[in-house]
Order: structure tokens, then sequence, then C-alpha cells
């Protein structure tokens, strides 16, 4: 079985290659498995420093959200009164994009780090809450019925019963999350321009058609044109280091 999602993979990535050579598909729009791993090869420090923060960032906002949907999931299965403050809000956490909160969570949070952690912990939370508390909510009634004749309490039950009744979902939910809390890292340093993988993302989406390698210009300023923005120093810089002195990239690039 093994085998064979490795041979799969294999056959993937040779007709990905043949397609982008038959094609003709510039490099900077879709590049090969050749590409990249040359690209890799060329600096595997950056790229490996990359994939360990936005591993840190998912890492912790994954555990974030375990805490987080137990601790809210156990509140609800505990209390009718819990469950009907915590439930709607936690719908519309689910249902608004974090990118359009993401700018505002990273300028009140401050830290870097911490706000990306924020971001994805938004994305990552939702699947393991909802799992957990229907997992809660699924314990068998008779054997609630048999805790409660013997006198358990309903912090017992919680604890001897419905938590292990509603580990198959936490689990089911947890594997769901982690996937989410990978995407929503990515997103948050998109939109923060920090961090790992996609910190540089609004920079390359650029830099091939002009071949400007800095970093001061490449987030707002594009070098073949004169930016209509009061800070002159990112242009003088631009136009020093990486363009004409007409303001056009070196290069030959127009």
């Amino acid at each position: 079985m093994r085998a064979a999602a490795l041979l799969f993979g294999l056959l993937a990535l040779i007709l990905w290659q043949a397609a982008v050579q038959v094609s003709g598909i510039p490099p900077y729009i879709l590049p090969g498995p050749v590409a990249i791993l040359r690209a890799f090869m060329a600096d595997p420090a950056l790229l490996l420093g990359s994939l360990l923060s936005t591993l840190a960032v998912t890492a912790a906002a994954l555990l974030a959200s375990c805490v987080l949907g137990v601790a809210m999931a156990g509140l609800m299965a505990a209390s009718t009164w819990a469950r009907a403050a915590i439930l709607p809000w936690a719908v519309v956490l689910q249902v608004t994009p974090v990118v359009a909160i993401a700018p505002l969570i990273i300028v009140w949070v401050g830290d870097p780090f911490a706000s990306l952690v924020v971001c994805a912990t938004i994305v990552a939370f939702f699947p393991v809450f909802s799992n957990t508390a229907a997992g809660l909510a699924a314990a068998p009634s008779e054997l609630v019925d048999l805790f409660r004749l013997n006198g358990a309490g309903r912090w017992q039950t919680l604890w001897l019963l419905r938590l292990p009744a509603a580990l198959p979902l936490f689990l089911a939910g947890l594997r769901v999350s982690g996937g989410l809390a990978l995407v929503g890292a990515v997103v948050a340093e998109f939109v923060a321009g920090s961090g790992g993988f996609a910190s540089g993302l609004p920079t390359a989406s650029w830099r091939p058609a002009t071949g400007c390698k800095s970093r001061a210009c490449s987030r707002r300023w594009r070098c073949s044109r004169r930016p209509e923005s009061s800070s002159t120093r990112a242009w003088a810089h631009c136009r020093d280091g990486c363009c004409g002195a007409e303001g056009r990239p070196k290069g030959g690039v127009s």
C-alpha cells in the first residue's frame, strides 16, 4: 500500500515536470519539480528556517485550539447556560474570514509570533470544539442514568464518562484542525509579511517581472514607475540599488 502511494506521487511529479516543459510555462508562474529542487539546493538554510517558523506557529495554534476547544466543549456539556452563551459566538468566529480580521489582530496583539498564533488558532479552533461537543453529547444515555443512580455528580460524569466517550470524535476533529492550523499560519504570514514561507509571497509575486531583489521596494513599490507615496527613501533605494536613472529595472526589462 505504501509503495502504491509512492508510485502515485512519483508519477504525479513526472507528469507535472513534463507538462511544464511541453507547455513552456515560465517558471515564475508554474515552476516544475526540478526548478523547485534547484531553488531549495541554492539556499536550503533560508527555506528550512522558514519551514521551522511556520511549523512553530502551526504547533502553537494547534495546541491552543485543542485547549480552548476541549475547555469550551466541556463547559457546554456541563451547563446549558454555558452552551447558550458559547455556541452562537463560536459559530460567528467560524464564519468570519481570518483574512479580514488578521490585520486588526496583528495591530492589537503587537508581538508578531503571538499574532500569527492567534490568527491560526481562530482557523483551527472550530473542528476540535464542534467534534468534542458532539462527542460529549453522544454519551450513552443508559450509562448517564447509571452514573446518576450511583450518586455521581455532574463533573464526575463529565470526567469519567463523557470525556472518554468523546475521544474518537475529538481525534477526528484534531486531524482536521491540524491541516487548518497550517493553512491559518500561512494566511497569517502572508497578511503580516513576516514569519515563515508565506511572508515572501507578496515580494515574490512581482520580482520575476523586474528582477528586483530589494526587500525595501518589493512590498509596496514597483521599480517600473515612481510610487504615489510620501515615502521617498524606499523609492531612492529602489532607484539606486536595482533600477536605472529613469526608474526602470536594470537588465532591459521595461
